[in-house]
Formats: C-alpha cells, structure tokens, sequence
C-alpha cells in the first residue's frame, strides 16, 4: 500500500499489524560508518502470535480512506494472489551494489536479486492491490508488515533456531532429530515467555539465536512506509517464523538519524526525535502498544564512543586494530521509539570527588542483580522491576555517565556535574523509585531538535484497522513540531491542579501514579483520573476529567481558570517586583539624551531568570525603546550570557528594534540554539528589514546542511 503523502501537511501512516502478531524482542548487530554516514548490519526479530493481541474496541474498528467512493477495513495487507517465485541465495556479506530496495516506493528492474521476478509484481507481493475484507483466508498467505522508510532491505530470512547448543531444554524433547516450523516457534514462544528472574539466561539465548544459520529466505517487498514480508505455505500469524532476521543498511538522508558535528567540530550521529521515529534506522513496529526489548552490538573506529538508551554501563571491546564493539541491552519491554543511539568523540567526565552518598548510591543493587520481589504489587507485564526490588526502592540517585564534546569538558566540569545528583534526588523525593537503573547524559551537538522529543499524542490520532495500523493526524506536518501550545497549556494545567488541590495532596498523587503505573501504557486520562480518586470531595469543586478535557484541552484559546490565575499571579511578590522593574525601564527610555543635573540615576534589582524572561515580554509590548535603552539592558543584566530563554527574548527585543550593535547575539542564537532559534528567522524575515533579512538568510546558508530536517524545511519556506 504506497501511500503518496504530502510530508508538508499528511498524516504518518503506522502499518505493522500488531494486533496480529509482536515483535518481543529485537537483537542488533551493527556497524557504524563515518566516510559512508551508513549503519549497516542485521536484526533479528522474535515474534508472539495470537488472538490475544486483537484489538476489538470500538475505539479500534474505525474503517479507512480511500481514494474510491467505497470505504474499506483496513486489514493486514495480503497480496489477493500469489504467484510462485524464484528465491536464489544471496549473501549480505557481497553484492551490495546488485540490489537495494529503496524506502520511497522505488524497484529494482533489473532482475539481479531473486527476491524480486517480475518489476510490477516484487515478490509476488503487489504494492497496490491488496485484498480488502477483514477475513483471515487459508488460500492467501499471511503478510508480516513492519514499519520501514528510508532503507535499503537487502535479504530476509527465517532463523533456525534449533541449531543452537542447549536450545533442547525449551523443547519436550531430549534431542532434536526432526525440526519444523512448528518446533521452532515453540521454542520461540518458550525463550519469549521465561519468568523475568532468568532474563540473563534469555539474553544469552537471544544472542545465541541471533547469530543461528539461516533456514530459507523470505519474499520481502517495501513501499514509502512499510516492509512486508511472507512466506509461501505459511497462512495465518502461528504458520510465519517467529525469528527471522533482517540484513539492512540505512541511508544518508534517512530521518531517523542525524550525522553532523559536534561543537568541537568533531562527526557524530544520533538518532533523533523526528516524526517518523526509529523506522529509518532499523525494521519495526511502531504503534506503542509493540512493547519490546532489545539487545545491540554496536561497532564503529576505536575513536568513538557509542552511547545506548540501555539498562547496563557499556564498555569498549577491542576488535581488530582501530575498531571496537559496544553492547547494550534493555529488560523492561518499551515501544521502538524510545531506542536511542549516539556516537561520537566524547569523553566521560567524572566528578573528581565522589561524596559517600554518591558511592552508597554506585553501590546499589541494580534490578536486574537480585531476586527480592514484592509479590502482586505491578500492573505491567513480568520483567526485572526496580519497583520490586528493595535496595532500588531506596537509592536516591542511580549510577550515571556523562558525556561531553572536547570543547566543553571545563563547563560541563564547572556547572553540570554537580548539578545531576541533587536533580537526581529531587526526582526521587517526588516521584519515587527510579525506573531505571542507570542513566547517560550527552551534551548533544547544538542542531539537537528539542522541541520535537515529545510529539504530542491523542488516544484517537486516526483510523485505527482491525490489523492494528493506523495514523497520526498531521504528523508529517514539520510545523506542528515547533506548534508549542499543547506543551504551554498541559504545563500550566498542571500548575492549575497542584494550586487547587494543594502540594501535598498534588505530589502524592504523582507518586501513587507512578508507582501505579509503571511500566505500562497510559493515557491522558488514566492519569487525571487516578489524581481526582485521591483527593477529598471538598476540593474536587467541579472537577472531573470530562471537564478538564473540555476546557483545557479540546477548547482553543486560554482556559478561564488559567485567565483568573494570570490576574492573581500578578499580584505575587516576584510579579509585582518584575512590574516595578519595568516601570523604570519605561521611565529610563523616556528620558532625554541630556539628564538634568539632580536626576537620579534608576538602581535595578537583581532579577531570577525567570523574572528576567517576564520582564523582557513586558518590554517587548512597548511600541519603542532606544538604542540607549537596550544597551542599558544588555549591559545590567548580562543578557548574551543567560540562558536560552533569556537570550531569546532579548533576540526578539533586537530584531523588533532594528539593534544593530547586538545583530551579532540574534547570529549567535541562530547558530548555536537552532531548535529555538526557528521562531527568530520568521520574526527576521516579516519585518521586511534588508539587513535583517540578509542576516537569516546569511546563517541558514551557514547551518542549513547540519539543521535538523524539520527545522530546515521550514526555515527554507521562510528565507528562500
């Protein structure tokens, strides 16, 4: 099904059928390539299969759109006939140049690859003309469709897992003579479901399947969004292999990872948090509900440290000269989404004196490492929970890295070092138990997307198939990522609710629901109605969830109780002292050039960084202030040296005025601050200013080819 989308305003397509079939468990083998900007290498996929997994809601039973005048179900995509295909052997190991399928709908025509025998039938798998019912027919063969774009596929195949030594203990059978389809998924199945106290002899097994010889190659075919993958003979989700394994490469361009440079000027890559994810960086499924775990091997020059979103402290193994490995490994299933990568020349930095609470807190067990368990306490699916694990339950601050480019090792040192283990304790004091065990932090290259690692997500984004895809409305749309008003107002509805019921009665609630709801999926409302079931009825005063979806997030515009806040919080003492502050500003830029002898001078208070950003935005109402006036302001607050709030707001000061003396900051800001700085380039480009147009125009030229995809696109309307 090649969906011809317009990424400047459609919504993204999630094609896996995951109510068919899961993916549990990933493995990745992986090698990094700086010269090339390509990561290539395999992933093996183990799957569940089962009725279990069918979504029958009415929620979930929506029908499709399509381009004729009948509406259809969505469904697994199979192919309404299937002619044989001539599938020869094909090494992944040569020939990359004979084949590559690529992820924008694109064939290989030139008969090379086995895989595909007829230009437009691939596969014998047409891209276009898949049956359209909601039946499951002996006679078609089941069509496993995982989420994929922006990569060259270029072998699959089934994994015999049976060849693995001591793979018999998950059989009933002593020794293994004849090995089927069905033997192997059983086996499968078993590895899959053992208890979480044996998750390192899983992992261990795992890696011993990953590696396991191939056992017959698989019809696979691509479009813009999805791979698609069958096997002849096998009819139904319990028939397809339950391990199969994926050789692949990406792309330079692909959207799921960005290869640029540090601040010190050095290559690096990292995956980033983009609309489409992780599906150009490896095969998978994308809906949420796919909760998986994953181990990864990842190899790049001995000159790069590899960083992972995974539960253990990895460390380099040497390979031959100039080469070394890195493997992480996660325990508690996650959707695909939250896989994260980043390699790079960084060097860890470690505070030179560890206090005694920080090595008591280094020295904590880690869930994974003992066998105490709280019975009957967790909601989520069975896997090594902190939350069951009594030291865990106790450690204030986890074990933690940090990572930083060369350039900024003595202010990482300075400023950020010291700063981890006191938000690491905040954290606990409100929250609870930490849900991981350890933790990396990165000083990420300054093109970092920020404001799109959290893409804002309703229970109803799409018409959800009875296979399990599904869409997510507008999220090709690379303007919706810089669209901050969801955030502004859950942000302040929080602020509304901690305010109404109090502290106490406020934090306590977010503690219950995080040790409540750990681990597992949970919606807006879950939360909402966790909060409102743990406080008294007096201080309820209306509200309910259904009221609180109404007004703060189904209605446009500022919500009334927001409205009344504002005019309360203006009377509060931090306030009330930013409005005298601007009073003087107001009066010092009304002042003639030439003061009167016996006019005294304003005397500023010292101002909190927020209070600063307040005052700005009060400045930035006024029609005009002087050359004289914003010099005042830079040079009694330091403003090119606050942070990026700050300086943005004096950024917006300058432009509005035409300050050319400080064009240097709004350059600097849209350099090293590119998430934020997109709001500067339409501010530069609307004022019709030549100077000011020239100076955007200048530093896209200057950023353009290192700025997140998103951001480019976007910018690129504005300037060009």
């Amino acid at each position: 099904m090649d969906l011809k989308l317009d990424p400047s305003r459609d919504d993204l397509p999630l094609m896996a059928n995951t109510s068919h079939i899961l993916v549990k468990h990933y493995v990745l083998d992986l090698n990094v390539d700086f010269e090339s900007q390509i990561i290539e290498g395999s992933i093996v996929l183990f799957f569940e299969s089962g009725n279990r997994f069918e979504k029958q809601s009415g929620s979930t039973k929506e029908t499709c759109q399509s381009e004729s005048s009948e509406a259809c179900r969505f469904r697994m995509p199979e192919p309404c006939h299937s002619p044989g295909t001539d599938t020869r052997t094909f090494s992944p190991k040569t020939g990359y140049n004979d084949f590559a399928v690529c992820g924008k709908g694109e064939k290989d025509t030139s008969g090379k690859d086995g895989n595909h025998d007829n230009p437009e039938q691939a596969s014998g798998i047409s891209s276009s003309k898949y049956c359209c019912d909601t039946g499951n027919h002996r006679n078609e063969e089941f069509l496993l469709v995982l989420d994929c774009c922006d990569l060259s596929v270029l072998k699959v195949e089934e994994v015999d897992v049976a060849a693995v030594p001591g793979i018999e203990k998950f059989t009933r059978s002593p020794k293994l003579t004849v090995v089927s389809e069905e033997l192997r998924n059983q086996i499968v199945h078993e590895l899959v479901t053992l208890p979480a106290d044996r998750w390192r002899e899983q992992l261990d097994y795992y890696a011993g399947c990953s590696q396991a010889p191939g056992c017959g190659e698989l019809l696979f075919d691509t479009d813009t969004w999805s791979l698609q993958i069958r096997k002849t003979g096998a009819h139904t989700a319990t028939d397809f292999p339950h391990a199969i394994r994926i050789w692949y490469r990406t792309k330079p361009q692909g959207r799921s990872v960005t290869w640029t440079s540090d601040q010190s000027g050095r290559p690096c890559v990292y995956t980033m948090g983009s609309p489409i994810n992780n599906r150009a960086l490896f095969p998978c499924q994308e809906p949420p509900v796919a909760m998986s775990t994953w181990q990864a091997t990842v190899r790049a020059a001995a000159s790069f440290v590899v960083l992972m979103s995974g539960e253990n402290s990895a460390k380099p193994t040497q390979l031959q000269e100039g080469c070394t490995s890195w493997h992480y490994y996660v325990t508690m299933p996650m959707p695909a989404s939250t896989f994260t990568i980043a390699v790079g020349s960084w060097t860890e930095m470690k505070p030179e004196i560890c206090s005694p609470k920080d090595l008591a807190a280094e020295r904590s067990l880690s869930p994974s490492e003992t066998d105490s368990r709280y019975v009957g306490i967790c909601g989520h699916v069975e896997y090594p929970c902190r939350f069951q694990n009594p030291s865990a339950t106790t450690q204030e601050i986890i074990p933690h890295r940090v990572f930083a480019p060369l350039c900024l090792q003595g202010a990482c040192r300075e400023t950020l070092l010291h700063l981890i283990p006191l938000c690491l304790s905040a954290a606990y004091s409100v929250l609870g138990t930490h849900p991981f065990s350890r933790l990396d932090i990165l000083i990420v290259p300054a093109n970092f997307p920020s404001l799109g690692m959290a893409r804002p997500n309703k229970e109803k984004t799409g018409h959800v198939s009875d296979s399990g895809s599904s869409v997510i409305k507008h999220g090709l749309n690379p303007e919706k990522v810089f669209m901050q008003v969801h955030y502004i107002k859950g942000y302040f509805l929080l602020r509304f609710l901690a305010q109404r019921l109090g502290d106490e009665t406020y934090f306590a609630s977010l503690r219950k629901f995080v040790h409540t709801f750990h681990g597992q999926l949970i919606l807006s409302q879950d939360f909402l109605q966790l909060l409102l079931e743990n406080i008294p009825e007096e201080k309820r005063l209306e509200l309910s969830v259904e009221n609180i979806f109404r007004d703060w997030l189904e209605s446009s515009g500022i919500p009334q109780p927001l409205q009344r806040e504002r005019q309360a919080g203006a009377e509060c003492g931090l306030a009330r002292q930013v409005s005298a502050e601007v009073e003087k500003w107001i009066r010092v830029n009304r002042r003639p050039r030439k003061r009167k002898r016996r006019e005294a001078e304003e005397v500023f208070e010292k101002l909190l960084p927020d209070q600063l950003v307040l005052l700005l935005e009060h400045l930035l109402e006024q029609k005009t202030l002087t050359a004289r006036t914003l010099h005042s302001l830079e040079k009694t607050y330091h403003l090119p040296q606050q942070d990026a709030e700050v300086r943005h707001r004096w950024c917006e000061l300058i432009v509005k005025h035409k300050y050319t003396k400080a064009y240097k900051d709004v350059e600097r800001f849209l350099q090293e601050d590119q998430a934020m700085g997109v709001y500067l380039y339409g501010e530069l480009m609307l004022g019709e200013d030549a100077r000011q147009q020239q100076v955007a125009r200048r530093c896209f030229e200057l950023t353009k080819e290192q700025m997140d995809r998103s951001s480019a696109e976007v910018v690129a309307e504005m300037v060009l």
